[in-house]
């Protein structure tokens, strides 16, 4: 609760918001490093201490897991002693988590690496709490705008994570760690600086102010929507969820499928594509944003719809070809970019401030256990009836997000 009343103001407000909206976006920078050097080396240290290639996709699944248990109970956190104490804790599970993960490869036991891999997922809860944290005193005019700033940001620790693995081995050498967790010593300097930053950067609290705002008679009813509205915000966490577990299934699938277009050239076919992906699904989101304020929310979760049906149409016609699947995995991540920021946005004004963080951290929850599921059940599609029938599949989630959005609107 902040003591301040000059908070409560207009002007009070706008330039904490400001704060908040550059802490979060640099705490996405260095918070994802950690987790892109755990993506890129999680099936990797799977495979080499289990000792079996079969268990390497549990360290995938293991950073599912750890931001499915812990959304939840980081929002009620933030519910009741506001977004620093949340993601604060979210740092330090990611920390103890590379510790883990370290030790893991030191000793060689393949439990305590999933153990920690586990915890790592569950500080990446707290980096995808960021992006709503970045609307608790957004203007209405401002709010998909601010989102996006933050969602973009991701790209920077994405790209960044992946990158650091050949020089962090040879720093790894030096420092005398495990083979393959060299990178490792640079998360652990980049989550010490995120966790820093957020202690520090996040004073005073946006939600706690938030919530001053909604308890005082009269102050900022055009900062913080209060209207509750159940069926919308039902429908954005299904919009939200439903467009990740398109994205994630055809995209877990992608890299299977190229290695038999063309063996010889795996390694480039796939880093090129994938790559420019993850591009498609950070690097516009500001442009999304600026659309779901112009524009409307429901608009631009069904212009996201529109690309998604673009790219799955694409990857069906045309699956034997790597350009044709290329373009596919480009438009699959900028349709996921338009209807994530569209359906958290529509999701933060649905919801009354006292509702919020519930709400978006079963969103959260959500999104990450549909994006499990669906990348498990998209191996056995694929091996049945191949990678444009896995686009077709899915391709009936994207229908029924747009046949249901008339009941969305207000």
């Amino acid at each position: 609760m902040p003591e301040d009343a000059d908070l409560l103001t207009p002007d009070g407000v706008a330039r904490v918001q400001r704060r908040t909206v550059a802490v979060l976006a640099a705490g996405q920078v260095l918070g994802g490093v950690a987790f892109g050097a755990t993506v890129s080396l999680g099936a990797l240290l799977a495979a080499d201490l289990s000792g079996q290639e079969a268990f390497s996709g549990l360290a995938t699944a293991s950073v599912t897991l750890g931001a499915a248990l812990c959304a939840i109970p980081l929002a009620r956190l933030a519910a009741s002693r506001g977004r620093r104490r949340a993601l604060t804790l979210g740092n330090l599970f990611a920390l103890v988590g590379i510790a883990l993960v370290i030790t893991a490869a030191a000793v060689r036991w393949f439990p305590l690496l999933l153990v920690g891999v586990i915890l790592i997922g569950a500080g990446n809860a707290g980096n995808l709490q960021s992006r709503f944290a970045a609307t608790d005193l957004s203007a209405p005019t401002r709010r998909g705008r601010d989102l996006g700033t933050v969602v973009w940001a991701t790209t920077v620790g994405g790209v960044l994570g992946p990158l650091m693995l050949t020089p962090g081995e040879v720093v790894g050498g030096w420092l005398g760690m495990p083979p393959l967790t060299g990178s490792y010593a640079f998360s652990i300097v980049a989550q010490v600086l995120a966790l820093a930053l957020c202690l520090v950067g996040l004073r005073p609290d946006p939600l706690r102010i938030a919530q001053a705002l909604a308890r005082s008679a009269g102050s900022g009813p055009a900062l913080v929507a209060e209207q509750d509205s159940p069926r919308v915000a039902r429908y954005a966490v299904f919009a939200v969820a439903g467009s990740h577990v398109v994205m994630a299934s055809v995209m877990a699938m992608t890299p299977v499928h190229l290695s038999h277009l063309d063996p010889r050239n795996v390694t480039t076919i796939v880093g090129v594509t994938i790559a420019l992906h993850v591009f498609g699904m950070y690097g516009l989101s500001p442009v999304f944003g600026v659309l779901a304020d112009r524009w409307g929310r429901l608009r631009t979760i069904l212009l996201g719809q529109a690309v998604l049906a673009a790219s799955l149409v694409t990857a069906a016609v045309a699956p034997q070809s790597a350009t044709a699947v290329l373009i596919a995995l480009v438009l699959l991540g900028l349709g996921w970019s338009a209807a994530t920021v569209g359906g958290a946005a529509l999701l933060t004004e649905a919801t009354p401030t006292a509702l919020r963080p519930r709400r978006q951290g079963r969103s959260d929850t959500a999104m990450t256990l549909a994006a499990a599921i669906g990348s498990v059940l998209a191996g056995g599609v694929l091996q049945l009836i191949g990678y444009g029938g896995l686009a077709m599949v899915a391709l009936v989630v994207v229908v029924a997000i747009t046949v249901l959005s008339p009941y969305a609107r207000r």
